[in-house]
């Protein structure tokens, strides 16, 4: 995989922003929104120790580029239209990029499934082939107190966390970063999946694990949980190109204009969101 090339700092940082705008809509399609409750950050590429956050307030769905706004280790909104972030967004994701220098973005939501399996307390089983991207690779915080309100909580979770990528928040829902937004996001769907699969399966009968022998495991584990899996290096279809290029061909939504360099939307289209929804969707922005 070639990892894309930026010539400045404030390219790199508006495609960044602009692949979280995106990661927002996806989030809203598979209907992770949940009230206030739910974030997904990317740190700034020029400030490391600041990142770029929701606002309180804006549906996943309604996400934009401006709507974004820029938080620094303070707590404290330096950039962006809005004036209130979740409190919770800040005491987790301040202290994951942190305490993981490597970690790009980091993805939280109250998912129905993520929420139902994590009130079970107990870490996933390598019971389909998908869920072994997550084997040895995933962690269990099992100290929940309530709404997370200061920065304690998340010092906690980002130590339960360690150097893997998802951790289960008992009573709470699910955690996944990368080292980039499309991963972050991407692990956050497949885990969602996984714990869905894994109830389904669980009310049909016991799970006896591990169902997969450990040497199968760690094969699958390979190819399932590199980080390239989470990238799409592949190019797009013709077909989704066209969809680009129509849509796109006019200039009306200057708010993406990463889109127009088509490549870079592949991972939209594997997560079977529907390339015709996310961006045909008129980009909203108060009068």
């Amino acid at each position: 995989m070639t990892p894309r090339t930026f010539t400045n700092v404030e390219e790199e940082r508006q495609y960044r922003k602009e692949t979280l705008t995106a990661a927002f809509r996806i989030f809203g399609r598979f209907g992770f929104s949940n009230g206030n409750a739910g974030h997904i950050s990317a740190r700034d590429p020029k400030h490391k120790n600041y990142f770029w956050v929701n606002p309180l307030g804006v549906h996943f769905s309604d996400m934009t580029v401006s709507d974004l706004v820029l938080v620094n280790h303070h707590g404290e909104i330096v950039e962006g239209k809005h004036e209130r972030i979740n409190v919770a967004a800040f005491a987790i994701h301040n202290e994951v990029h942190e305490a993981r220098p490597d970690v790009v973005a980091a993805a939280h939501s109250h998912s129905k499934y993520g929420m139902a399996w994590s009130a079970l307390g107990r870490m996933l089983l390598p019971s389909t082939q998908n869920d072994c991207a997550f084997y040895n690779d995933h962690a269990l915080f099992n100290d929940f107190r309530g709404v997370v309100k200061d920065n304690s909580e998340g010092k906690r979770i980002a130590e339960a966390l360690g150097n893997k990528k998802a951790v289960i928040l008992k009573n709470h829902g699910i955690l996944t970063v990368g080292q980039s937004v499309e991963s972050a996001v991407w692990w956050f769907i497949q885990m969602e999946e996984a714990c869905q699969i894994q109830l389904m399966a669980s009310a049909a009968g016991d799970i006896v694990g591990p169902v997969i022998p450990e040497h199968y495991i760690d094969r699958i584990r390979e190819i399932a949980g590199k980080v390239s899996i989470s990238s799409f290096d592949e190019a797009v279809s013709p077909e989704i190109l066209k969809d680009i290029d129509v849509l796109f061909g006019n200039g009306t939504l200057d708010d993406f204009s990463y889109v127009k360099d088509a490549k870079h939307l592949k991972w939209i289209h594997s997560f079977s969101v529907g390339v015709d929804h996310l961006l045909t969707d008129e980009i909203r922005e108060p009068p």
